[in-house]
């Protein structure tokens, strides 16, 4: 999550890098909220991070739905905690499925356990942070060493045989944040493709989650987490506001075939949460065809197959916003 630096060693050139800094994020206000609700808030946190170490514990004790249900719980009372309004458009997917999602906020990981609990992809240093790398770990999170390329494929290889156990996954195929602004900055290369082979690979579903918030109703990077800021800081402007809203919209899920191409799956995939992206549409090389899916934008010398590569399932009519968290 740091900006892309001039120099970077062998070991880092796959890692990508949004290019947002301090510049993307909101200039320093007055806090929304008084000292003593702020204050409210960190204990309420701290609580849920508590809370959070016992849940680890028993997580492997419980059956799957329980512990689904229990993840889910959680990470909505820890949003609620926050002072985050949790806001649902579209009908989660109830079975296997790879999630992947455009990348914010450190409040990303909440907001999908709370619409849809599943084993997370996460860099290996996740394991190592007090309470949430015990939670995570205890969830059933992918851990990838993003310093060791030549590891990828057994990563995506357990990917692939967790969506085969039946395991939902989410991913952030963007590897990184950005500031979330609509017109602003976004990660260098999109959605990298190589998870996507895990979902063709097990014959999954590809679910699109998309990330957008809200504050004082108005879209917003304070939530972003981006550059070299620190958690603390990042938490800090998050504790302070009073009317902050992640609203996550679950787009029609894409069923890739037989032998898909993953890069077309991805750019399908991107499409479907970021429709304007002219810059990666002109650039787009020709490859493997799919059907057009809904929202995604046609892409250049593609002819489609006697099979499609990816079919998008159909949307669900008028789906309403659902409020989860009050």
């Amino acid at each position: 999550m740091t900006p892309l630096a001039g120099h970077r060693d062998g070991a880092d050139l796959w890692r990508p890098a949004s290019g947002c800094g301090p510049a993307c994020l909101p200039s320093p206000a007055a806090a929304d909220v008084s000292a003593t609700r702020r204050v409210g808030r960190l204990l309420g946190v701290l609580g849920m991070l508590l809370a959070g170490a016992v849940l680890a514990a028993s997580l492997p004790l419980l059956p799957a739905a329980d512990r689904r249900a229990a993840l889910r719980g959680w990470a909505r009372a820890t949003l609620r905690a926050l002072g985050v309004r949790l806001v649902v458009r579209g009908r989660p997917p109830r079975r296997r499925a790879l999630l992947v999602a455009n990348h914010v906020s450190w409040l990303d990981i909440l907001a999908v356990l709370a619409v849809s609990p599943a084993r997370m992809l996460a860099k290996r240093e996740v394991r190592g942070w007090p309470v949430v790398g015990v939670l995570a770990a205890a969830a059933g999170t992918v851990f990838v060493d993003r310093s060791r390329p030549r590891a990828l494929p057994a990563t995506v290889n357990r990917v692939a045989e967790t969506l085969r156990a039946g395991h939902p996954v989410a991913v952030f195929p963007e590897g990184t944040t950005w500031c979330g602004a609509p017109s602003g900055c976004r990660p260098t290369r999109g959605f990298r493709p190589a998870m996507f082979e895990a979902a063709v690979a097990a014959g999954a579903p590809v679910v699109p989650l998309g990330l957008a918030y809200r504050y004082a109703g108005e879209p917003s990077t304070l939530p972003a987490f981006v550059g070299a800021e620190t958690l603390w800081a990042s938490l800090r402007r998050v504790l302070a506001a009073r009317d902050l809203t992640v609203t996550v919209t679950v787009a029609a899920a894409l069923h890739p075939a037989d032998g898909a191409d993953r890069r077309l799956l991805a750019r399908a995939a991107e499409a479907a949460i970021h429709p304007v992206r002219p810059a990666r549409t002109a650039a787009a090389r020709p490859t493997r065809g799919s059907l057009p899916l809904p929202g995604a934008v046609q892409l250049p010398g593609v002819v489609p197959p006697p099979r499609p590569a990816v079919a998008a399932s159909a949307p669900v009519p008028g789906e309403p916003a659902v409020d989860l968290v009050a």
